[in-house]
């Protein structure tokens, strides 16, 4: 079984309901939410505010414990640790330490997934570098705007190259050019293998970059499928072709009405999007060198971030590891607590010459007789010492 059949992520009958001060229900903010997300898919969690898509996430992060139902991420609770180094996250709100810059910031949480330092190093510049902030990579956090502190939030998520990438409201605050990055990038990240669920209510961003969606509503469920299908429109049929004249569209019209028995529903020339004539301006200023103080042109997606098999590998690992039951570790016996061991003779009679006297007024000249006293002293000391040894001995047979 290849990584593309595994779940990333699976949940069945998840709920969730939240209770007031009395333990009554009163919001039920998910209920019986089934998905199952597969390595390299690109996820789309849709929903108006208050649907219930931050709360599913926190959930599913282990951040909240569900009322109902199961939640699997590589086979396993969410609350377990071994997984998290494998999951990259950017809340919806970025709440990063406004006084460090972005490097600053970067090597924090580098060092949060016990990164070497040079791999920090490597994986910052080029981190800055594909979200457009090299240039501003000096500056503190609560100087940036809002956009620009998405694009850090993201390339903060990125620092531990994980397998699972969960984005909620990634393109909010920032500007259409800093929205079709964004979007490109996470195209370009699940084409590389990694899976991802984006969470957002902006249709636009979900219908260009995901390959399925799921919509919800009041925490229900209320369609799901991939996104061509859901937009497909199978009763109708779309013809483009160079520019026509009058006359060869009557024609068309005619022809339409007599072999199929339908009217021509509409004629009229495609227009552009906003979008592509406002990025088309903004590329022509920048190739124009005029300056800006925001986010630059981003630059390319690191290698770091995967190219497809090696990420099967690990999360296939990760997947059979936790399908695989626990080898149970042999008892270790308990320590044996050696016999309490006497000091050493040596030791004893150091300790006695130390308590003897040196003063010659009271141990007296070699010719002369010693005084009493001085060797009484010293006599009790170590007879002190040899009934404290002789207790000892006793004690150690005894036990």
């Amino acid at each position: 079984m290849t990584g593309k059949n595994i779940p990333v992520l699976q949940t069945v009958g998840l709920t969730k309901v939240f209770k007031d001060f009395w333990r009554r229900d009163k919001v039920e903010a998910v209920k019986n939410l089934n998905l199952e997300i597969y390595r390299g898919e690109v996820f789309g969690l849709l929903g108006p505010n208050g649907s219930g898509k931050s709360t599913a996430i926190k959930m599913l992060l282990g951040l909240l414990y569900p009322t109902r139902g199961q939640i699997a991420v590589f086979g396993r609770a969410p609350t377990d640790v071994a997984i998290k180094a494998r999951i990259g996250f950017l809340p919806e709100e970025s709440y990063l330490y406004r006084f460090l810059n972005a490097r600053e910031t970067l090597d924090y949480y580098g060092r949060l997934f016990h990164l070497p330092a040079r791999v920090r190093r490597e994986r910052i510049e080029k981190l800055l570098d594909m979200v457009g902030l090299r240039h501003e990579a000096r500056r503190r956090l609560g100087e940036y705007s809002k956009g620009m502190a998405r694009r850090i939030g993201l390339a903060q998520a990125l620092i531990n190259d994980p397998d699972f990438l969960i984005l909620d409201e990634p393109t909010a605050g920032m500007d259409p050019i800093g929205t079709r990055q964004i979007k490109d990038l996470i195209r370009q990240l699940g084409d590389r293998g990694k899976t991802i669920l984006l969470s957002s209510h902006l249709l636009a961003d979900v219908e260009d970059v995901c390959d399925r969606v799921v919509i919800l509503y009041g925490g229900h469920q209320r369609a799901a499928g991939r996104v061509r299908e859901l937009l497909s429109q199978e009763d109708r049929t779309q013809i483009i072709t160079q520019k026509l004249g009058p006359q060869t569209i009557e024609r068309i019209r005619d022809l339409i009405r007599r072999d199929e028995a339908k009217d021509v529903l509409d004629v009229s020339s495609p227009a552009q999007k906003l979008e592509t004539i406002f990025l088309q301006i903004v590329e022509e200023a920048q190739a124009a060198n005029i300056a800006t103080s925001g986010a630059r042109a981003a630059g390319a997606t690191p290698d770091f971030l995967g190219t497809g098999d090696a990420g099967e590998d690990v999360v296939t690992e990760l997947i059979e590891a936790a399908q695989t039951p626990p080898t149970p570790e042999p008892e270790e016996p308990a320590p044996v607590v050696p016999a309490k061991a006497a000091p050493a003779d040596d030791v004893i009679e150091e300790l006695v010459a130390e308590a003897a006297p040196t003063d010659p007024a009271l141990t007296g000249s070699p010719d002369e007789e010693p005084d009493a006293t001085p060797r009484k002293q010293v006599g009790a000391d170590r007879g002190v010492i040899d009934s404290l040894l002789t207790d000892d001995k006793e004690t150690n047979s005894s036990d």
